[in-house]
């Protein structure tokens, strides 16, 4: 009856008969083919609850001129009723192609819902348009009436298109992997209110776990609990675990938010976290109390199901946080996890640190080699190390692998060393026992000081690899192989988890742009006490915070401060003024800035920085910042790698910016158009010496700049998530020394220009997403030296003849479908090898 009603519906012309054929092909077929029941059910299922908001979006379009929003969508459509009918076609002891047609199914109604979701946020954009027809607006008279309607819907549809772009971001990060390739690591999922997904099952938390269980889902008089212990217990741990059991995620579904509330976390901030992760239109808060209530309205909209609202590792000074939270709901729960206890918040349960048998089996797993070559302790040697640990997760963790592999008499020397710890350790004891684990790293003393140059970020922030791999290279006059030697040795350690956020990744390729980094927050304030053991002025690394704009006592005490570190890093609130102290930095080699507003201007003494040589401007707010000084960064004459990510980049960036030693670049979620687009200005001109260059999700990149193949040296060239961008120069032949080129989910791509087959270096090329990209250019068996060759999701796309010219062709990353249709040419090429690429497993999207 609902099909029928939604069919009847759509009655109307245009779109809304595209509509209607596409569920009434998906009706016929569904009671003429049971092999596709359940893909068609789905598809139906979202159909008819997207129906009423079609409806309504058209009429609005026609009303306030808006056509194009629905473009992409009626391609969907149409698309998908030719699929459904070969669908019905398709014989049911057809084993090949059954699963394949099943997999676009899914595709289809995972490519429908993510363009309403991401592009048309329906029921925002109706909701606001509706608002816009039935009000009677009065701008300058009623001539001007439909002009000013007009303006007002683009600047609705422009200021969705650039919350979308946001979205899109996480999305990406769905398709792109929830796979962590590290073996201890942990991964968020997409979302940036997902929690972790462990990887491997916790020791020792099995009573916590179930008792913290009936808590949340039988206790209806615990409606808010404190999980309280000391750092390094495993707190954060027991709450992800938590949220990973299938009962609470039958019970609380997709409402599950898991939020760090690292000091002075701005509670409008975490508002606006939670409406990016349900992906819902940012509202205009006016004030914290505005945020609040619209968040409040929020949870009320998203039920029947249930809200579990995970709130880690909160200090003493964001209590108020926590009551302003407290909403009066039905089947609403919050979990905190701090190091204190909020009595007047909630009941309050005590994590204790582990049992000695939990403990023993934790440090053994760690600690002991897997091969029989290497030496490991008799039992009471391990058994007086694992009581020095004092039943801490962190400390064993850490200390285990740091012992793994070792002699005997490193054994006897660190069990010397943790014997100087108190029977009961207190947080700074916690911080010692782990310092003796840093001090194992004195025979690598550039992968030690890797360590303490983390302390340089931003609490509870993911760090990306290649950040750290461009400010190791040129800190430490490392090549990139070495700098990514002392990630893995750190990692190895125990002292960061490496996060791989896309499923593909092969560290083969030297790509390390899905990689991420975390640290655990004592990690970070022991990597911070050791920078600043010393004075100011003798320090390696300065680390300044400003919040809420008070600018430390150590800075503000002399009128000049004068500083000799090579590692800078000012970390500043979405509060900053951009009232900038006055400072000298004249051995500065990197210059990290951590920002959130949107509204930002650079220190003036950055123009002084004259031995600069990495500089790294994050900006982790929610829209690309703009900057009034950004002419500044013009006089860094030594500058030779920068990254800039959610930064709006001007137009005189191709004219001011005269880095003539500038080898590496990215551009993160930045605006780029103004600088890029139709540009008259040569980027070879700006930047002659480039060799690598990254562009990821700038969505308003349209086409290249003007002499963009002008940057001969380039050897790396990665222009992936850029949904808008069309077309590649047709001089792309001109990237004579080029050796990797990236284009994955540039969707809007049509074609690689012929030219293409001059790059006779090229050794990677990644196609994977390009949705549009109908054929491979005949050209392109003139790549002779290209070794592997990724096309997920390029199923459309045609193979010529010439492929059976790539003789150095080792490996094709790529969909079952487009696998198919390599297979013919395996016998010209018997030294390829065809890797099918698994999809994951969604539903836990729902």
């Amino acid at each position: 009856m609902a099909a029928q009603l939604a069919v009847s519906a759509l009655s109307g012309a245009g779109f809304e008969i595209i509509f209607g054929d596409l569920l009434k092909m998906v009706l016929i077929v569904l009671k003429n083919n049971s092999q596709f029941k359940p893909s068609l059910e789905r598809l139906q299922k979202m159909l008819e609850e997207m129906a009423p908001n079609i409806k309504r979006i058209e009429s609005f379009n026609r009303e306030l001129d808006q056509p194009k929003q629905l473009e992409r969508l009626q391609g969907l459509m149409s698309d998908g009723k030719d699929l459904v009918l070969k669908c019905s076609k398709i014989h049911k002891y057809n084993c090949l192609k059954r699963p394949i047609y099943n997999k676009k199914l899914l595709k289809l109604e995972k490519d429908i819902r993510d363009h309403i979701n991401i592009v048309l946020q329906f029921q925002e954009v109706a909701d606001t348009k509706e608002i816009l027809v039935k009000q009677n607006w009065t701008l300058v008279g009623v001539n001007n009436v439909s002009s000013g309607m007009k303006q007002l819907s683009n600047q609705v549809y422009s200021g969705v298109t650039q919350l979308s772009d946001e979205i899109v971001k996480l999305r990406m990060t769905i398709s792109n992997g929830d796979r962590v390739d590290s073996s201890n690591s942990n991964i968020r999922l997409a979302g940036v209110c997902s929690p972790p997904l462990l990887k491997v099952d916790p020791v020792g938390f099995e009573i916590p776990l179930s008792e913290l269980m009936i808590k949340f889902l039988k206790d209806e008089t615990s409606q808010h609990i404190v999980l309280s212990a000391p750092g390094g217990c495993g707190k954060t741990t027991l709450a992800t675990a938590l949220c990973q059991l299938e009962n609470v995620k039958d019970k609380f579904k997709s409402n599950i938010f898991f939020l760090n509330v690292p000091k002075l976390r701005n509670l409008t901030v975490i508002v606006k976290m939670i409406f990016q992760h349900k992906d819902r239109q940012l509202p205009d808060f006016q004030s914290e109390e505005d945020a609040v209530n619209h968040l409040e309205r929020l949870f009320k909209q998203i039920g029947p199901d249930p809200v579990l609202l995970v709130l880690d590792d909160v200090w003493p000074g964001s209590e108020s946080i926590l009551h302003k939270l407290k909403f009066r709901l039905e089947n609403y729960k919050i979990l905190v996890t701090s190091r204190y206890e909020f009595p007047s918040f909630g009941s309050t349960y005590k994590l204790e640190t582990l049992n000695h048998a939990d403990a023993v089996t934790l440090f053994q797993r760690l600690a002991l080699p897997r091969d029989q070559q290497s030496y490991a302790p008799d039992q009471q040697t391990l058994e007086e190390m694992v009581k020095c640990c004092r039943g801490f997760p962190l400390v064993i963790s850490v200390v285990g692998k740091s012992l793994c592999g070792k002699s005997a008499a490193e054994w006897r020397k660190r069990l010397r060393e943790c014997y100087k710890a108190a029977s009961i350790l207190t947080e700074h004891e916690v911080l010692d026992c782990l310092q003796s684990s840093v001090e194992a790293l004195n025979d690598n003393v550039v992968a030690k000081e890797c360590f303490m140059d983390l302390g340089s970020f931003p609490e509870d922030q993911r760090i990306p690899a290649t950040t750290l791999i461009d400010m190791w290279a040129e800190l430490y006059s490392l090549d990139d192989d070495g700098a990514i030697a002392n990630l893995h040795e750190l990692s190895d350690r125990n002292l960061i988890e490496v996060l791989v956020t896309r499923k593909d990744a092969n560290e083969d390729d030297g790509s390390y742009n899905e990689h991420f980094v975390t640290q655990h927050d004592l990690l970070r304030e022991l990597a911070i006490r050791e920078s600043n053991s010393k004075g100011i002025e003798h320090r390696k690394r300065v680390i300044l915070e400003i919040n809420e704009n008070k600018i430390p006592e150590w800075l503000t005490e002399q009128n000049e401060l004068s500083i000799r570190a090579k590692l800078l890093s000012i970390s500043t609130d979405e509060t900053f003024s951009s009232s900038w102290p006055s400072m000298q930095a004249p051995e500065v080699e990197v210059l990290l800035l951590n920002f959130q507003t949107g509204k930002h201007s650079l220190p003036e003494f950055i123009e002084r920085m004259n031995k600069l040589k990495v500089l790294v401007l994050y900006n982790y707010g929610f829209v690309p910042a703009e900057f009034s000084n950004f002419r500044l960064l013009g006089s860094l004459s030594n500058l030779k790698r920068i990254r800039l990510e959610k930064v709006s980049i001007p137009s005189l960036f191709l004219t001011s910016m005269k880095w003539r030693k500038l080898k590496k670049m990215s551009l993160v979620m930045c605006n780029i158009g103004q600088a890029f687009n139709k540009s008259t200005n040569k980027i070879s001109d700006a930047f002659p010496k480039l060799v690598d260059l990254t562009i990821d999700y700038c969505n308003d990149l349209e086409e290249l700049p003007t002499g963009f193949c002008d940057l001969v040296l380039l050897r790396k060239l990665s222009i992936t998530n850029c949904h808008k961008l069309l077309a590649l120069p047709e001089d792309m032949g001109n990237l004579l020394d080029l050796e990797i080129l990236r284009l994955n989910s540039c969707i809007e791509l049509t074609e690689l220009p012929g030219t293409i087959g001059g790059l006779h270096k090229l050794q990677i090329l990644d196609l994977s997403d390009c949705l549009s990209v109908m054929e491979l250019p005949e050209q392109i068996g003139q790549l002779h030296n290209l070794r592997k060759l990724y096309m997920i999701e390029c199923s459309s796309c045609e193979l010529p003849s010439s492929v059976t010219n790539l003789f150095h062709l080792k490996e094709v990353i790529c969909d079952e479908e487009t696998a198919m249709s390599w297979t013919r040419f395996k016998p010209c090429l018997p030294s390829l090898t065809i890797r099918v690429h698994k999809e994951i497993n969604l539903n836990w999207l729902g």
